[in-house]
């Protein structure tokens, strides 16, 4: 079992500090999404530690179609094979498996697809994740879970999320018995648990309750930012909230924007990762504290200045939005890699704001001065 203490709060703002086998990771905390064990836009392992990432998270689906879990086993894991030393987390593959897959059939036993990359059949179920990842050596491992497209039916939710609840017991079972394996990378691997039951109060606060007494390592809320409106979000974060256990981490799946982030700390969460900063990035979009700029405009064309004056990022320490806007029109693959730089570094220093905020008392008013621009299009 890891370590969990909650240092302050704020409302229900919550400052913690989460000690686990890889290192302590200080929350609230935005981990960087590196699905196939890298950072799209030519960022590597080591950038992560200067962009101040605590945490890379990794997604079991697509590693176990390639390379394949024993090849990343077999080089140490996920520490050993991307080089990165610290924490990290692998999503269980439920979503990609309910998103991505072709031809999928539901059981109770698990889900029976094709590939995505080659067409070959592939089934998985609570076991064969938690296999994957103990295999991947993780710090945390995540649930198998059953993934609900948006928006569904009151019945369709419930039956969902029993299911949910019964693939949590078997992922428990299973992992407690791998982690204890002689092959083991990782023994001390921890598991988050995952809500479910889609934008209905009810069934998501029962789900809540049950999940919560089977003393697991954190708990997730998964199921949002999937075509949902931010009000109706934000509305579940409130109804679970107060059923989630205290002295445990608490995540919330795929958000999002910095406002969302900034609005999810203020209604208790921990844990947040979403590719928006680095997909964004890709295509032109960077983080500003006045808000999101498009590269591609062409009022930056001969911009001397950096993309935020107050970033410390290396890409703001060297380089113009006109160089840069230059960089992504040339289709110079330079730019993907300076402009992921800067707004993982964005994400993660908006964390280290929120973090010292709530250390000196001053969150709502950090909260008040960003929601309502840091999203915002200039």
């Amino acid at each position: 079992m890891a370590n969990f203490t909650l240092l302050t709060t704020e409302g229900a703002a919550r400052r913690g500090r989460f000690e686990t086998v890889h290192g302590t990771i200080e929350t609230p905390v935005f981990m960087n999404v590196a699905t196939a064990a890298t950072i799209r836009g030519g960022v590597s392992a080591p950038d992560l530690a200067d962009l101040q990432c605590q945490v890379m998270l990794c997604n079991t689906y697509h590693l176990h179609v390639r390379p394949g879990e024993k090849i990343i086993h077999d080089m140490g894991g996920l520490q050993g094979f991307t080089g990165w030393k610290g924490p990290t987390l692998t999503d269980s593959g439920g979503f990609q498996v309910f998103s991505l897959a072709h031809l999928r059939k539901i059981t109770e036993e698990g889900v029976a697809f094709n590939s995505h990359v080659d067409g070959r059949k592939i089934f998985m179920g609570p076991e064969e994740s938690m296999a994957i990842q103990v295999a991947l050596g993780s710090t945390i491992a995540m649930a198998f879970d059953e993934c609900l497209e948006n928006p569904s039916t009151y019945e369709k939710a419930l039956v969902s999320s029993k299911r949910t609840v019964r693939w949590l017991e078997r992922c428990k079972i299973a992992h407690d018995e791998l982690v204890k394996g002689e092959q083991v990378v990782n023994p001390r691997q921890l598991l988050f648990g995952i809500n479910q039951g889609s934008t209905f109060d009810d069934i998501r606060i029962d789900h809540m309750k049950t999940i919560a007494a089977l003393d697991l390592d954190g708990y997730a809320i998964g199921g949002l930012a999937v075509g949902e409106t931010t009000e109706e979000m934000y509305r579940i974060i409130e109804a679970v909230e107060s059923y989630m256990p205290v002295h445990k981490p608490r995540y919330l799946m795929g958000v999002g924007t910095c406002s969302n982030i900034l609005e999810a700390v203020a209604r208790g969460v921990d844990f947040f990762d979403c590719v928006m900063p680095s997909r964004n990035a890709r295509h032109g979009h960077l983080c500003t504290m006045n808000g999101v700029l498009n590269l591609n405009n062409k009022r930056y064309e001969k911009d001397p200045a950096p993309i935020d004056k107050t970033c410390e990022c290396p890409t703001c320490r060297n380089h113009s939005r006109a160089y840069l806007r230059h960089l992504l029109r040339a289709n110079e693959l330079l730019y993907f890699r300076l402009a992921v730089q800067h707004n993982l570094y964005f994400y993660n220093n908006l964390m280290v704001m929120i973090r010292n905020a709530l250390d000196n008392h001053t969150f709502s008013t950090l909260r008040d001065q960003l929601s309502p621009v840091i999203s915002k299009r200039i």
